[in-house]
């Protein structure tokens, strides 16, 4: 997803990459062919976060039929979620308050804006207005300035077992099953509940390497497993406009690095699993901000999840705590195991 300024201002034009510029022809033809069918623009609006006096707000305009559409969209699963056709150059408004931003969508019909607006510490709504499509209100987390201590989580395998990335079974999880078929890494609920209750106002954010066309079925898998609410920061697959696809790693740190300069007072607990790349670039971010980062959890995976995984398994046992880079890790199975080792710390 690539971030539009605010007030319709466009990025420099750049020469695309010739997957780029295939995909957009592509879009460009079924997207006249749905308008010429009778299909409309819908919003499709994610959760934002932000702070006293500005919001980042995301969302994505696709078409589809008829106006009756956004409880359709938010039910749809599996494969279905990346069929939906983008409306490239919408104009989008959004509004905060009395106060309105107008942007547009990006080359795949996405919003990624900050903008300004009075909005109170706790949840708000923004919301947004494109023409032909009804209003649609975007949940925005508003972080007290006086917060000192935040959660920065991965999702696959640390949250919820998909054994990425093996292909097969990445693609199976992704394309095929929806959000009942999925399991909860267990204790780890727990664990964020326990953490936030002892942090008042502490915020969670969930950064994964996902793509934003399954962020509804994310959302509603982490509130039917009791996961406290926070935003969603994910990634748009397919071409960019210089290479054929996106880098997941680089989409984490590139985020890691926007929120420490968004909230540079917060120390993040920062949790993944061992299983793909996130002590990697959890051991780079914390090298590089120290102050930013409070300690880091590492759900470690099962010889077989590691496996399926594509990792090397790890040594089994019990919980255990190490030191590197000047903060600590904290690594366990489970969020029980991992709540054995955070409780009697200064991270809680």
């Amino acid at each position: 997803m690539a971030t539009t300024p605010a007030g319709g201002a466009q990025p420099p034009v750049i020469r695309m990459h010739r997957a780029a510029r295939v995909e957009d022809a592509l879009h460009e033809i079924v997207e006249r062919r749905l308008r010429n069918r009778g299909w409309q623009p819908v919003i499709t609006a994610y959760t934002g976060y932000g702070a006293p006096g500005w919001a980042r707000v995301m969302a994505r305009v696709v078409l589809t039929r008829g106006q009756h559409k956004s409880k359709r969209l938010e039910k749809v699963r599996g494969w279905r979620s990346f069929t939906t056709s983008p409306v490239n150059g919408a104009v989008v408004r959004i509004q905060v308050g009395d106060s309105i931003t107008e942007t547009r969508t990006d080359r795949s019909g996405y919003v990624d804006c900050r903008v300004k607006g009075d909005l109170e510490p706790g949840w708000g709504r923004v919301r947004l207005f494109t023409d032909g499509a009804a209003p649609a209100e975007a949940p925005i987390r508003v972080v007290d300035p006086e917060c000192r201590f935040g959660l920065i989580s991965d999702i696959d395998d640390t949250v919820m077992v998909t054994a990425l990335p093996r292909p097969l079974l990445a693609a199976w999880n992704t394309f095929v099953l929806d959000e009942h078929a999925r399991m909860a890494v267990p204790g780890m609920a727990v664990l964020y509940e326990r953490l936030i209750t002892a942090n008042a106002g502490a915020p969670v954010f969930y950064l994964s390497t996902g793509a934003w066309n399954v962020a509804p079925t994310l959302s509603r898998f982490l509130s039917r497993h009791l996961y406290p609410a926070g935003p969603l920061l994910l990634t748009d697959w397919g071409p960019t406009p210089d290479r054929w696809f996106r880098s997941g790693q680089e989409h984490k740190r590139t985020t890691l690095q926007r929120l420490s300069q968004e909230f540079p007072k917060i120390r993040w607990l920062l949790i993944g699993d061992d299983g793909q790349h996130d002590q990697e670039i959890y051991s780079e971010f914390a090298h590089a901000h120290p102050d930013n980062v409070a300690a880091v959890a590492i759900r470690r995976l099962s010889p077989t999840q590691a496996v399926l995984a594509g990792a090397v398994p790890g040594p089994a046992g019990t919980p255990e705590a190490v030191g590197s880079g000047g903060k600590t890790w904290f690594s366990a199975p489970d969020g029980a195991g991992l709540w054995s080792l955070l409780r009697d710390t200064d991270v809680v």
